[in-house]
């Protein structure tokens, strides 16, 4: 029984500490190139990430259910204007699970600034490693690099830093 018992702690400490990992500041360096994948977007538009080149470009996986994606719009949407003229572009991905209805309603009350893309087969998310926790976020340089990846919330002033010295470069 005492073995049960352990294996069990064992498991459920692994599950906290992945959770923790995922709501959490968790951000990780990466010099993969980004995917060459298309977006769709809400206005029928179809944009290739290698249209982007050339662009410091944030890709952000996020649902209209996850409450640190809703809570990070705010802050999202600023970027997108504050740093729209140095080259700096928004493309926010609404996971596949989430009703077009539901984005379009939450995208058009927002006034979201930025491109939104609605990945409805899910080929876009796989692209990116097999994204599944929201918010996952992408920083991509203008040579079409992973600078960093974000997943849920992240220290807004490293953020801004690693922004503005890959808008410079």
């Amino acid at each position: 029984m005492s073995k049960l018992f352990s294996l069990l702690s064992k498991l459920m400490l692994v599950g906290v500490l992945g959770f923790l990992a995922a709501c959490g500041d968790s951000s990780s360096d990466s010099s993969a190139k980004a995917p060459d994948v298309t977006f769709h977007t809400l206005e029928g538009n179809d944009i290739s990430m290698a249209s982007l080149q050339g662009k410091v470009v944030l890709v952000k996986f996020w649902a209209t259910d996850c409450t640190t994606c809703v809570a990070q719009m705010p802050d999202t949407s600023q970027y997108a204007t504050d740093y729209a003229d140095q080259g700096f572009e928004v493309i926010g991905v609404a996971m596949k699970h989430d009703p077009e209805e539901y984005v379009r309603n939450f995208t058009s009350t927002r006034q979201l600034p930025f491109t939104v893309a609605r990945d409805a087969d899910g080929n876009i998310a796989k692209a990116f490693g097999d994204v599944r926790l929201t918010p996952t976020a992408f920083l991509i340089d203008k040579k079409g690099n992973i600078l960093r990846r974000y997943v849920g919330n992240y220290d807004k002033q490293t953020f801004i830093n690693t922004l503005e010295k890959a808008l410079a470069s």
